[in-house]
């Protein structure tokens, strides 16, 4: 009975190694683009959360320039006070860029990863759609650099313009050309964001006409 028993424990074990042997068959390129790609969105949640925050200081910070704008020299109080608040949300904008380019750094490391799974596609029409994937996201991240630094740029001279403006001495034609220059700046951050919105979109339905002609379920 004693022999028996130890065969029988043997079989089990045989036939439990056989059943996780099964599943933990090995992920298929499509499946390992999968993963990556759908971490890649969890990475740039951080750069998502700051979107709406950074559109409310702006519009607060509009509403202080405005109000600095329209007041004379004999309220000059008045004007250091509204520049200080605008300085301070000058900042705050400063952070939350930050954060949101530091998510765009993480998701990008990620996205690396893409590089290498895709070259094992064994279907050439699959891999034409990842490699164009590819070469979309990284103008993307491209596309994010030059927006970082326009509007870090930019946001140096809204520093430098609310420090004109408690100025009492300050030339007139020195604040006109402080404004001259920053409408420049937030030219180029506008377009710089179209830009990075375009190609955003453009990511965007790439990676389902992959994960469709890969058989993907992006919803799983």
């Amino acid at each position: 009975m004693l022999f028996k028993s130890k065969w029988r424990f043997f079989i089990s074990v045989i036939a439990v190694i056989f059943i996780i042997s099964g599943c933990q068959a090995k992920e298929t390129p499509e499946e390992k683009m999968y993963d990556v790609l759908e971490k890649v969105v969890d990475k740039e949640k951080v750069f998502e959360e700051q979107q709406d925050p950074l559109v409310k200081l702006e519009e607060e910070e509009k509403v202080l320039y405005n109000q600095i704008i329209k007041l004379g020299m004999k309220e000059y109080d008045q004007i250091v006070k509204l520049s200080d608040k605008a300085l301070t949300l000058t900042e705050k904008r400063k952070t939350l860029m930050e954060k949101e380019t530091n998510s765009i750094k993480d998701s990008e490391k990620e996205f690396k990863k893409v590089a290498v799974i895709k070259e094992d596609l064994d279907n050439q029409e699959l891999k034409k759609l990842a490699n164009d994937l590819y070469d979309t996201m990284t103008k993307r991240y491209e596309a994010h650099e030059v927006l970082y630094k326009e509007y870090t740029e930019a946001l140096k001279n809204d520093k430098e313009l609310y420090e004109m403006f408690k100025n009492k001495d300050l030339p007139l034609e020195d604040l006109e050309a402080k404004v001259v220059q920053l409408n420049d700046n937030y030219k180029k951050v506008f377009e710089a964001n179209e830009n990075f919105n375009n190609l955003t979109e453009q990511y965007n339905d790439k990676k389902l006409a992959f994960y469709k002609k890969a058989g993907l379920n992006p919803d799983k």
